[in-house]
């Protein structure tokens, strides 16, 4: 039996009606768009940065994976940010407090932003922490990685090259 045309067209506006941040930013997307306070008070826009390769990667203090990735985010942002590599931490705890804590424990040498309202990773369609996003100097998301995991720092790097070799040409 067919479904009545009243019910297919409430199904497909149902389906339109859903907010963007269902869908998840993946490879090949233009990278959603963000602007957010950082630790002295000043915004960080992203499309800023257009013509660098970015790092984009949510973070919370309550997440073990993380206490793992800023040594390698920290060591990827003075092995390449001269070459135009930017790594942009953003921090998605409720309390501002939580975060500057972590960071005490674990600084970081790269620009941390703060959004404790979730719009971005919302926007991004962010399932877990750490999730991160690797930009092409384009603007677009080129890898994204769900986690943190030790064995693929190395694949990651490879991919951070290849990006800013790409962009230097």
């Amino acid at each position: 039996m067919k479904p009545a045309p009243i019910l297919r067209a409430a199904c497909l506006l149902a389906a339109l009606a859903l907010p963007p941040a269902v869908l998840a930013a993946e490879a090949g997307d233009a990278a959603p768009p963000f602007s957010l306070p950082t630790a002295k008070g000043d915004s960080f826009a992203l499309d800023k940065l257009r013509g660098k390769v970015v790092y984009v990667d949510f973070w919370a203090s309550w997440c073990g994976p993380c206490r793992r990735s800023f040594p390698w985010m920290n060591e990827m942002q003075a092995k390449y940010g001269a070459r135009g590599f930017v790594v942009v931490g953003v921090n998605v705890d409720k309390k501002r407090a939580d975060a500057d804590k972590f960071l005490a424990l674990i600084p970081a040498a790269f620009t941390i932003a703060y959004d404790e309202a979730g719009g971005t990773p919302s926007a991004y369609g962010v399932k877990g922490m750490p999730s991160s996003y690797l930009i092409d100097a384009r603007g677009n998301v080129a890898f994204v990685e769900r986690g943190f995991l030790d064995e693929h720092r190395a694949e990651l790097e490879q991919r951070v090259t290849a990006l800013l070799a790409a962009a230097s040409n």
